[in-house]
């Protein structure tokens, strides 16, 4: 029997696995892919952290400072209490990180203060980076290595290239998981139980959902769907943070905002730096403000352009340009290199893509859902830390902080087994996603799905182009639902069952934007462009019915370990 099985391999589900299993839990870390494909080792700009307690840190920051700058980005919606708690934890979990292995950059080698940068809409600087650019894929690297470590001493039960099809609830509680390995070419094995005493989702977002996006492949939606079918509420999935500055080419590659951090301004087609039009903090306004006015710009005309110039990006002496930016952002100068892009003298074209979902499963400031047994963590979790606009660097930080929280809580089974339900406060009551049981079905595919919510629930939204979408994902989920009530014993594809969970979410996305009639954060209607201060209040939801499934076996799935 496993104590704690983690489903989700980046900062937050390996920081609640390993913490876990060092508090002496029995853990079972499960991920669909391979154990280091992850949001999180794509992650460039870095980590905010209030580091002033600790040795080099930064002496100008606070919590008050941190603290305000991110309830100023989160736009009415953030939990001052779960903010107050993450950035107080923020020094803890850095020294975490650091014990299990991952190098921070600083200024001149070993116990020299941390090189920090600045980001937008942050005071001071105060972002922690890693290989210059490269910060996530260091912090993935340090803990699937530990994870590994753990894995062979026998301390952790580690199932790769394994999905997860549903969280089973059997009275009140979660009692484990369904799961089918992955096979060579997608294929899904047969179907086996995982029994679990806990089960922490830390699945990551949802970027598959839109064509242009900086996520990963493996970002679609999956423990948002498994949570919503376990009965568990979700919370804000309307606001959706699109980055302004990704390559303007295949693939979405992200320019991190450091670049802009660094000096580095926005032009249109003819050579003006318009952000200076739109806000006084101009480049380094929050990230929903530059992204529409980069969107604006590349939709003014017939031929749509805007570009980051790093001319500006002042260069200490005794280096080039290029050999400052090579130094300072090898990965995204190695990319562009790899493009044809020379970007110490040439304007890089830049777009919007979809990059991190603010809302999702609604958890208290422990993990703890509304299901008893069920946690969630990182950007799969709605914890109340980033509000309507998430602020630049906060999410590895939260990331670290819950899941570093939820694994600890295992040291000591009595402080957790008899804490549910967790209390709703002053948020409304969940509403009841509508039943999908259209009969105007269209052709599915994943372009299909991708251009709809580009067009319906992208950077500028509309009733119309909201209801236009919501018609359309209802027939796909009604067409979807009856075609596994006929094919009920076929294992099916990785691909089938991750449209099965775009579709869940991205139909309850739709549902919840079209109920704030209002522009707030990242949630900007066209026909509502005001803020309007009596909606600073979540969007609750939970799945139509709430009818979690029940297991058909409680045999452990040992097939499943790799």
């Amino acid at each position: 029997m496993t104590d704690v099985l983690v489903i989700g391999t980046g900062v937050a589900g390996l920081s609640a696995a390993l913490s876990a299993a060092e508090a002496g839990a029995r853990v079972t870390v499960v991920t669909k892919a391979a154990l280091d494909h992850t949001a999180t080792d794509r992650a460039q700009g870095g980590m905010a952290a209030m580091t002033g307690p600790l040795p080099g840190g930064q002496p100008k920051d606070s919590v008050r400072l941190h603290v305000q700058d991110t309830l100023v980005a989160g736009a009415g919606l953030c939990d001052p209490s779960v903010v107050d708690g993450v950035v107080r934890d923020s020094a803890a979990a850095v020294r975490d990180l650091t014990g299990r292995g991952v190098a921070f950059d600083r200024v001149a080698g070993p116990n020299s203060p941390w090189v920090q940068g600045l980001e937008a809409a942050h005071s001071v600087s105060r972002i922690l980076h890693a290989g210059g650019d490269a910060t996530g894929h260091a912090i993935q690297e340090a803990l699937s290595a530990r994870t590994r470590e753990m894995a062979h001493a026998g301390h952790i039960r580690l199932c790769e290239y394994t999905l997860v099809t549903d969280v089973i609830v059997a009275g009140d509680r979660v009692v484990g998981c369904t799961a089918r390995p992955v096979l060579p070419g997608r294929e899904l094995g047969g179907e086996e139980f995982l029994p679990a005493d806990h089960v922490v989702l830390a699945t990551g977002g949802a970027g598959q959902l839109y064509p242009w996006t900086t996520n990963p492949s493996v970002a679609t939606g999956d423990g948002i769907a498994l949570a919503l079918r376990s009965g568990a509420e979700v919370r804000d999935l309307e606001f959706f943070q699109f980055h302004p500055t990704a390559l303007a080419a295949p693939g979405s590659f992200l320019i991190s905002e450091a670049v802009r951090g660094e000096g580095a301004v926005l032009r249109d087609q003819h050579g003006h730096r318009f952000m200076t039009d739109v806000d006084p903090r101009a480049e380094l306004a929050p990230r929903d403000v530059v992204a529409r006015a980069v969107f604006a710009v590349r939709t003014a005309s017939d031929d749509p352009a805007a570009y980051l110039d790093c001319s500006t990006i002042p260069v200490p002496s005794g280096l080039t340009r290029a050999e400052f930016l090579a130094r300072r952002f090898p990965s995204i100068h190695a990319e562009l290199t790899r493009r044809g892009i020379d970007w110490s003298t040439e304007w890089v074209p830049v777009s919007p893509a979809a990059h991190y979902l603010m809302g999702g499963i609604a958890t208290d400031a422990l993990g703890r859902t509304t299901v008893p047994g069920l946690w969630a963590a990182g950007e799969c979790a709605r914890t109340g830390m980033h509000g309507a606009n998430r602020l630049a660097s906060n999410s590895l930080l939260e990331a670290a902080v819950l899941g570093r929280r939820i694994g600890e809580l295992f040291a000591d089974p009595e402080t957790h087994a008899d804490a549910w339900p967790v209390p709703h406060g002053t948020d409304p009551e969940p509403r009841e996603l509508p039943r999908c049981d259209s009969t105007a079905a269209q052709s599915f595919s994943r372009a299909a799905l991708q251009r709809t919510m580009w067009q319906g629930a992208g950077v500028f939204r509309t009733a119309e182009g909201l209801e236009r979408a919501k018609a359309r994902l209802e027939g796909w989920l009604a067409a979807a639902s009856s075609n596994r009530e006929h094919t009920a014993d076929a294992p099916g594809t990785l691909t089938d069952a991750e449209d099965r969970n775009l579709l869940t979410v991205g139909h309850a996305l739709v549902c919840a934007a079209l109920a704030r009639t209002e522009s707030r954060g990242a949630h900007q209607r066209a026909d509502h462009p005001t803020t309007d201060p009596r909606l600073a209040t979540s969007t609750v939801w939970i799945a139509s019915g709430s009818a979690a499934p029940t297991p058909e076996r409680t045999d452990h799935a040992d097939s499943l370990s790799r």
